[in-house]
């Protein structure tokens, strides 16, 4: 049978390997083609694949068995469950994959994109550009078609030309910046609060106006410093939560 093939990382010794690990595996699965295998490779395999020990990828396994997305069988091998459920509470420990596992999972479509004057709340991200280019998703479970979250990226316009709207259905924007246009991102902020939804965003989740929403704002840099993308996702209060973990060493 063949087995399931992750993308791989570069692991940043600064974070614990397995959460690293955990997240990239979670990103390749939740980001899989419906075509692809749901057999995983052994742990020996897939351990040589992330270069960590066994017992570090068997930790990582363990964090997504726990969460659901994966069952592990003797004798068979471990498995993706193609029924697992996407959306569940996000943790981030400051990983680019993890960013990429945050975003990744459920159904999604392009609602537009294009290019507009820059917002002027996002003037002082783009400070040597007058437009920047934009696009629109809007995501939702992939087993109910529940929408859950729509998001908007404003990205610097000389990139546009190297993005396929088609890829943006399969995957992040995070992912799609480095893995497909191939830029190298030096640093990626958060910040989570929490608002009230407005007549859109009450309109594409399907949720009563003035319903509680999480507000989520990323904004990606590259190596010098400069915003390439602005990413503003408003999430339905009542399907997702964030936990920050700090890591103390």
């Amino acid at each position: 049978m063949t087995a399931f093939a992750p993308d791989s990382i570069v692991l940043n010794r600064k974070l614990p390997l397995w959460y690293q690990v955990s997240q990239s595996l979670r990103a390749s699965i939740l980001g899989r083609t419906p075509e692809a295998p749901l057999r995983l490779p052994t742990e020996e395999q897939l351990a040589g694949h992330y270069g960590v020990s066994v017992l570090t990828m068997r930790q990582a396994l363990k964090e997504l068995e726990d969460e659901g997305l994966i069952s592990r069988h003797r004798r068979r091998g471990t498995f993706i469950e193609p029924s697992a459920q996407r959306g569940s509470p996000v943790r981030l420990l400051g990983s680019v994959d993890a960013i990429v596992a945050q975003q990744s999972g459920m159904s999604t479509r392009l609602l537009e994109h294009g290019t507009a004057p820059v917002p002027a709340e996002l003037a002082e991200h783009f400070p040597d550009s007058a437009e920047v280019a934009t696009y629109h998703r809007l995501r939702g479970d992939e087993l109910s078609g529940e929408p859950t979250n729509h998001a908007r990226n404003y990205i610097r316009p000389e990139l546009a030309d190297r993005i396929d709207p088609d890829d943006l259905v399969r995957w992040p924007m995070t992912k799609v910046l480095r893995d497909v246009v191939g830029v190298t991102i030096g640093r990626i902020t958060d910040t989570v609060e929490a608002t009230l939804a407005d007549p859109e965003t009450a309109r594409l989740l399907q949720v009563p106006l003035l319903s509680p929403i999480l507000h989520y704002t990323g904004i990606t840099y590259d190596e010098e410093g400069r915003a390439l993308d602005v990413a503003r996702i408003h999430y339905r209060g009542d399907r997702f939560s964030f936990t920050v973990t700090l890591d103390a060493t």
